[in-house]
C-alpha cells in the first residue's frame, strides 16, 4: 500500500518516488501546505476507494500515518 500511496504522491509533488519513506514528513519534508494536501487526499480516496474525514487528513504527519489512515477508512 505504501508503493501506491508514493505513486499518487508523485503524480503531485515533483520528488523522486525512491526519496519516500514511511518515515516522510508530508508538510516538512514535501513542503505541502493545507490546500495540496487536502487536493492529495482527494487523489487518496480515489485511489484506494475510502472517504477520509478532513479532521483526519488534517492529522496527517507522515506517510506511515497516511498508510494507516486508509487503513482504518477502507471497508
Amino acid at each position: 500500500m505504501l508503493e501506491q500511496l508514493i505513486e499518487v504522491i508523485c503524480r503531485y509533488v515533483d520528488i523522486d518516488p525512491s526519496k519516500l519513506n514511511a518515515d516522510t514528513n508530508i508538510r516538512s519534508e514535501l513542503g505541502l501546505n493545507s490546500l495540496e494536501l487536502v487536493n492529495i487526499a482527494v487523489a487518496i480516496e480515489d485511489e484506494f476507494d475510502v472517504e477520509i474525514p478532513d479532521r483526519e487528513v488534517m492529522n496527517i504527519e507522515t506517510l506511515a500515518d497516511a498508510v494507516a489512515i486508509i487503513e482504518k477508512y477502507m471497508d
